[in-house]
């Protein structure tokens, strides 16, 4: 078993340098910075606010599901980070390029991605066309968490699978 887990670190290693390190760019920098963002607490609540608050028909809905979900989604994040607490990427690989105000709380999973996949389902299952928008963004965040050097590609897929599972659930708890 140590084989297949010492194997598997290796290859998320590799990952990790590549976009933490291989694919700096002055672009890159300032667009990664600035995106992640829309992971955060402040963003994605106000989001889901905005339209369980102001929105029409079923984007009102999506919008108390993204919330809900939201809040669903965060409860395993809280429970997983305190039973697993990995360190951050720039804390344990010395190499690893970082950016202002690195967070020093645990790495696994990624708040940020499981927070934009949990609040972008709902609104692509009420608009389906808005996939080609959402899910590539929260894709794109999701990297964003590993270009910064704050989270290891697995931190990011699980944080994706939390944030999707919740939203999938919401719906069948809706009634």
């Amino acid at each position: 078993m140590s084989k297949v887990v010492n194997w598997l670190q290796h290859h998320e290693t590799r990952m990790f340098h590549f976009v933490n390190q291989r694919i700096q760019h002055f672009f890159l920098d300032h667009f990664f910075s600035r995106i992640t963002h829309l992971g955060g607490a402040t963003a994605t609540i106000v989001i889901s606010l905005c339209f369980a608050l102001f929105g029409q028909g079923v984007m009102r809905t999506a919008g108390i599901q993204a919330l809900i979900a939201l809040t669903l989604s965060h409860i395993p994040v809280a429970v997983i980070k305190k039973k697993y607490p990995r360190l951050r990427p720039y804390l344990v690989l010395p190499q690893t390029i970082t950016y202002k105000n690195p967070l020093t709380d645990h790495s696994f999973p990624s708040g940020h991605t499981t927070a934009i996949f949990s609040i972008i389902i709902p609104f692509i299952a009420a608009m389906p066309v808005l996939g080609a928008i959402l899910l590539p963004l929260a894709f794109i965040v999701g990297l964003s968490r590993i270009y910064l050097g704050l989270h290891y590609p697995s931190d990011c897929i699980v944080g994706c699978f939390i944030g999707t599972a919740a939203a999938l659930l919401t719906p069948a708890l809706w009634g």
